[in-house]
């Protein structure tokens, strides 16, 4: 009988401790979470979310159409080439450049991103946040302006290596988007340099396409990135650290 007493009196003290460990836990989370942020919070709250939001950003822009088929950050051609579309019809074999041209560097972007995320988060964790209580209560996008504002430089000499491998490759029917650019513009300025061309006032094009598509790919990783922040901000379920609901979940 007394160790049925014993039994039950254990099995009785380890319910009560374990009841009182999740009380203390639970009380301890909420003493926590009505703490003030810190400045030092803050600003790693919006580091963690400029990560996550990079990371989802690449990863859908890294697959195929990711840039193509989305209206918002498709890649056309410069409008420096707006004459080419003009005159097409008057150069044999310019339409079908135009368009190979156009998927070609899409794809060759979308090929890109598939290694801008270690690039992005170098620059983001290397980021000193100035002022990181005013991005917090700023617009949606706040952080994503402020990374690309202090850091775009420097993306744009990390990244500009990696556009220009991806152009280089034959992604698209065995021929790589700098071949075709080379042609699409090689036919381009010889008719410009005609006297067909001059007389409708053609000029040649001398544009840089890897500069081009690097400062194009840039604008729509921050478009896709300051979405992800947009979401952060205003959907409870897109803060999936302990952090991330702890800033934006105090925001005022």
């Amino acid at each position: 009988m007394k160790k049925k007493f014993l039994l039950i009196a254990i099995i009785s003290s380890s319910i009560l401790l374990t009841s009182c460990d999740i009380l203390l836990q639970t009380a301890s989370t909420v003493m926590q979470s009505e703490q003030p942020l810190t400045t030092t919070e803050v600003a790693n709250g919006l580091k963690e979310a400029l990560k996550i939001g990079t990371d989802t950003a690449t990863t859908r822009i890294g697959k195929v159409n990711g840039y193509l088929l989305d209206k918002v950050i498709k890649i056309n051609l410069p409008p420096q080439t707006a004459e080419v579309v003009k005159y097409a019809q008057k150069v044999p074999g310019l339409d079908k450049l135009i368009d190979d041209v156009i998927t070609q560097i899409n794809r060759s972007a979308e090929d890109a991103a598939k290694q801008a995320a270690p690039i992005f988060k170098t620059a983001i964790t290397q980021m000193t946040i100035a002022d990181a209580w005013g991005i917090l209560n700023g617009a949606d996008t706040s952080a994503t302006n402020y990374l690309r504002d202090k850091t775009y430089q420097q993306l744009f000499s990390l990244y500009r290596p990696v556009m220009q491998k991806s152009l280089a490759k034959p992604i698209v029917g065995g021929v790589s988007a700098e071949k075709t650019w080379n042609e699409l513009t090689s036919k381009w300025n010889q008719f410009a340099n005609s006297m067909a061309g001059k007389l409708v006032q053609a000029h040649p094009i001398t544009v840089n396409l890897d500069e081009y598509v690097t400062n194009q790919a840039l604008r729509g990783l921050f478009i896709k990135v300051g979405d992800q922040e947009k979401e952060i901000r205003t959907n409870i379920n897109a803060r999936v650290t302990d952090l991330l609901k702890r800033v934006f979940g105090q925001k005022k």
